[in-house]
C-alpha cells in the first residue's frame, strides 16, 4: 500500500510545491491570513473534502474534513500558515502548510478501502496567538484520536518536547514630578521596574535549570529629568513542565508586589501573549513515524533535542495524542526566523522535505487506521502521560 500512497502523491506532487510557493510568494502575519487560508480551502474542497472556516472566533481558520464508507479512527494534520514582519516564511509555516494538506489529499484516496476520517486543520498566528490554544480548550480535537504536525528545519528530528511559556507584562505606575526641582514629590516607576529585574535575577539561583526568565523594558519613561509615572516590563517565563511553571510564576508575582512596595508604585500583571503548554509527544505515534521517516528520505533523522522554545502544539498534546517532528532541508547551519531559511523553502531540498513528510504523514495515517496494536498503544501512551 506504500507504493498506492506514492503514486497518489506523484499525481499531485507538483500542485503542493506550486501551494508553497504561493504562500512563500505571499506571507500574510497571523490572524490576517485571508488569501493563504483561501488557497489551502479551495485546494482541499477540490479534492472533496468537506470544509468549515471562522473556527473560535478566529476568521481564518479553518476544518476540513474526508470521512471514508467505513467506521475508524480520525487522523488530524495540522497547518500553519502565518508569516513573520519583514521576513515573510522564516520559519516555513509555507511548508508547514503544505504538508498537511498534501498527507491529508493523500491518504484521503486511501478512505475508501480502510475507512476512518482524515481531517486538516487550519490554525493560525502560531507566531504571535497561537489558535491551537482555544482549539484545544474549545472542543476542537473532541472527536479526533491522533494530531500531527512537521515542521521544516535544517536536519530531521524526531518529535520531542516543548516549554510551557507564560509571556507576562508588568505595568508599574508611579507619581510624575521634576527630577531635580522636586524630586520628593515623585514616585518612580522605573525604579520598580529595576528592582523587578534585581528580584528575578536573584531568583534565578533558585529555580530548576529547566527555567527561563528573559526580558526588556519596554517603557521606561519620558525623559531624564521627569520621574517616570509609568514603566512597563515584559518577560517570556518557560519550563518544561506547565506545574513547574506555575509555581515559579507564584515567586514571581510576590517578587513584582515586593518592587511595588518598594518604591511605592502600583503593579498590573497581565498576559501580553497567549500562554503555551508543553508538548508531550506520544511516542508509539512518534516511533512509527519516524519509522516511515527513515524509509522514505534519504536524510538521518536525529534523536529529539533538549527543548529550547515553546509553541501552541503543546497545548493540542494535552488533550490529543500529538507528535511534532522535524524534517531537514539539508542544511544544518539553517536558523529559524532568517530570510535565508525562507528561501530555503523553495529550493530542491526545500521540495525533497515536502515529499518526505507528506509521505511520512500520510503512511503514519494509514497505519493507525489499519494497525489496531498501534492504535491501541497510541491510547494507552497518552492515558499515562
Amino acid at each position: 500500500m506504500r507504493m498506492s500512497l506514492k503514486e497518489e502523491f506523484n499525481k499531485i506532487k507538483e500542485d503542493f510545491f506550486h501551494i508553497s510557493k504561493q504562500l512563500y510568494d505571499h506571507p500574510e502575519l497571523g490572524d490576517e491570513e485571508y488569501e493563504s487560508m483561501e488557497l489551502l480551502v479551495n485546494y482541499l474542497r477540490s479534492h472533496d473534502f468537506e470544509v468549515e472556516t471562522g473556527l473560535v472566533d478566529r476568521p481564518t481558520s479553518f476544518r476540513a474534513e474526508f470521512k471514508g464508507e467505513k467506521d475508524g479512527p480520525t487522523i488530524a494534520f495540522l497547518a500553519e500558515y502565518d508569516a513573520l514582519p519583514g521576513i515573510g516564511h522564516g520559519c516555513g509555516h509555507n511548508l508547514i502548510a503544505t504538508m498537511a494538506i498534501g498527507a491529508g489529499v493523500v491518504l484521503s484516496k486511501q478512505l475508501k478501502d480502510i475507512g476512518g476520517k482524515v481531517i486538516v486543520l487550519g490554525t493560525p498566528a502560531e507566531e504571535t496567538n497561537g489558535a491551537k490554544v482555544p482549539m484545544s480548550e474549545q472542543g476542537t480535537f473532541d472527536d479526533i484520536d491522533v494530531a500531527m504536525m512537521v515542521h521544516p528545519a535544517g536536519e530531521s528530528e524526531e518529535s520531542g518536547a516543548t516549554l510551557a511559556m507564560d509571556a507576562i507584562q508588568f505595568a508599574y505606575t508611579g507619581k510624575a514630578a521634576h527630577a531635580a526641582a522636586a524630586p520628593e514629590n515623585g514616585i518612580n516607576a522605573l525604579d520598580a521596574v529595576i528592582q523587578l529585574f534585581n528580584g528575578i535575577n536573584a531568583l534565578r539561583e533558585h529555580v530548576p535549570d529547566d527555567i527561563r526568565m528573559h526580558g526588556v523594558i519596554s517603557e521606561g519613561g519620558q525623559a531624564a529629568n521627569i520621574v517616570p509615572e509609568r514603566a512597563v516590563a515584559q518577560f517570556y517565563f518557560r519550563a518544561e513542565k506547565r506545574e513547574d511553571l506555575d509555581e515559579v510564576l507564584k515567586k514571581v508575582t510576590n517578587i513584582a508586589d515586593g518592587a511595588a512596595l518598594m518604591t511605592g508604585a502600583t503593579v498590573e500583571m497581565s498576559n501580553y501573549e497567549i500562554s503555551y503548554d508543553n508538548m508531550i509527544t506520544n511516542q508509539a505515534l512518534s516511533d512509527a513515524f519516524t519509522k516511515n521517516l527513515k524509509s522514505i528520505s534519504p536524510r538521518p533523522v536525529k534523536p529529539a533535542a533538549k527543548p529550547g522554545g515553546s509553541a501552541d502544539m503543546g497545548n493540542v498534546s494535552q488533550v490529543v495524542p500529538a507528535i511534532h517532528p522535524y524534517v531537514g532541508m539539508n542544511d544544518a547551519n539553517l536558523n529559524f526566523h532568517t530570510t535565508a531559511f525562507a528561501d530555503q523553502t523553495i529550493t530542491d531540498d526545500g521540495r525533497e522535505a515536502i515529499t518526505s513528510a507528506v509521505l511520512s504523514l500520510a503512511q503514519t495515517g494509514y497505519d493507525v487506521i489499519k494497525n489496531k496494536d498501534l492504535f491501541q498503544a497510541i491510547k494507552e501512551g497518552f492515558s499515562k502521560k
